[in-house]
């Protein structure tokens, strides 16, 4: 497998490469030199097959032979040791659960992939790696998971201080050992901002081994694809008919573009909806062709509090031809909506009323944007992506029901464990000067 540059189509790098550097010297954004359909057997095959069978044969055919088969056999079964339910609310609504995995987050696909992907390829060096990584949430809790203890490689997490929920702080800043936690006193585009900076800065790759463990890396977008093909699977084998659309709750647009990448492995996507709350950059840009990024605004869905998503490049990348207006080839595919708290609020209410189903807020974002799609396309099968257990937001959620909910164990054991975390502020070069000083 070759990658190249969003930024430079013509210097191309092996799948090594790309996943241990995590961003190209141009801070373009690794991709696929190739994405060629599956072929016709694998749907064929595809109700038949378990998720890890699933996953094993959309990788091979991504990633070629750069990793021998059984070393990636045992890699997937190790990474997806857990299930993906698919669960019928209404007759044209699904919801596909996510979060069953570590971490209680869809993350963990892309985390715990990434882990032994760079475990397998890292395990010949001998100096230490240090992963670096921004999260708005979720992310942080699933790679500290991920890689927990994984030898040779140290994880510093970046969050925002007082911008995710108590719960997510706790799985992020509890762990010890190869895992740090900084506390930024920004937002989620601070933390973001450093560390693509720190990226870019030479003298610092020269001193330290630097890799990302965000979706810019393409080790995370692969592995998130895989869960498309699953809910279609199980679409199948229920008898579904109807075109299929996916809602997505959208923040940094890398579960959208794994989306769109698994789309174009032939999977067949009727539509994409980006489901946003009100840190609409993308929806704007869906229906005005103007992509303006902005200070991310502060909601109750504070994964998606995002005002200037990395993986938009990708998307462009994605939909960039000759002649041909790249907002109107990407709006052929891809919807967009976004919704303030109180609508959100409302949704999670509504869905618990009337299903007796217990959504987190970015869950039911998703939901109001395919019920907005729905209107005008009734007569198809809609898949919402449920990305966190609700109990990850669990004063939100047990304010807005006036009920309390379950909080499974491996989170709840974390209520009572101190946080260990460095609070820095947004200025790279105090970053800089901490991490080159810092003993791993």
């Amino acid at each position: 497998m070759q990658l190249y540059s969003t930024k430079n189509k013509k210097n191309l790098v092996t799948l090594k490469e790309a996943v241990m550097k995590g961003l190209p010297d141009d801070n373009g954004l690794f991709m696929p030199e190739k994405i060629r359909p599956l072929p016709d057997r694998f749907f064929e095959e595809l109700p038949t097959m378990s998720f890890t069978e699933t996953a094993q044969a959309v990788v091979t055919h991504l990633i070629g032979d750069d990793i021998p088969p059984a070393a990636l056999n045992q890699l997937v079964e190790e990474a997806f040791n857990f299930p993906v339910p698919l669960v019928q609310i209404d007759d044209n609504t699904n919801v596909l659960e996510l979060f069953h995995g570590p971490s209680l987050a869809f993350k963990d696909f892309g985390a715990r992939f990434m882990a032994r992907l760079m475990g397998y390829f890292n395990k010949l060096e001998k100096e230490r790696l240090i992963i670096l990584v921004a999260t708005s949430g979720d992310t942080g809790g699933a790679v500290a998971s991920g890689f927990y203890k994984t030898p040779g490689i140290e994880v510093v997490i970046l969050y925002p201080s007082g911008k995710v929920s108590p719960l997510q702080e706790k799985q992020l800043t509890t762990l010890g050992h190869n895992i740090t936690a900084l506390e930024i006193d920004g937002t989620f585009d601070d933390c973001q901002a450093i560390v693509k900076k720190a990226f870019l800065d030479k003298a610092l790759n020269q001193q330290l081994r630097l890799s990302s463990a965000n979706s810019i890396n393409i080790a995370r977008l692969i592995p998130q694809s895989l869960y498309y093909f699953e809910a279609f699977k199980q679409l199948q084998i229920a008898g579904n008919t109807l075109p299929i659309v996916f809602s997505v709750p959208s923040g940094n647009f890398g579960n959208l573009t794994a989306g769109i990448l698994a789309k174009k492995m032939g999977l067949p996507i009727q539509h994409m909806i980006a489901a946003t709350n009100l840190n609409d950059i993308v929806p704007n840009y869906l229906k005005t062709g103007q992509y303006e990024p902005k200070t991310s605004v502060r909601t109750i869905s504070n994964a998606m509090d995002v005002g200037n998503p990395s993986n938009f490049a990708r998307l462009k990348d994605l939909y960039q031809k000759e002649q041909c207006h790249t907002c109107d080839m990407m709006s052929q595919d891809i919807k967009g909506y976004a919704f303030d708290d109180d609508k959100t609020k409302k949704a999670v209410k509504y869905i618990y009323d009337e299903f007796k189903y217990i959504m987190d807020p970015h869950g039911a974002v998703g939901y109001l944007a395919l019920k907005e799609y729905q209107q005008a396309y009734p007569d198809t099968a809609g898949v919402i992506l449920e990305t966190a257990h609700p109990s990850k937001f669990i004063e939100e959620v047990e304010n807005i029901l006036d009920t309390k909910i379950p909080i499974p164990e491996r989170l709840a054991k974390l209520a009572d464990v101190p946080k260990s975390a460095i609070s820095m502020r947004t200025n790279f070069n105090d970053f800089k000067e901490w991490i080159s000083n810092h003993e791993f």
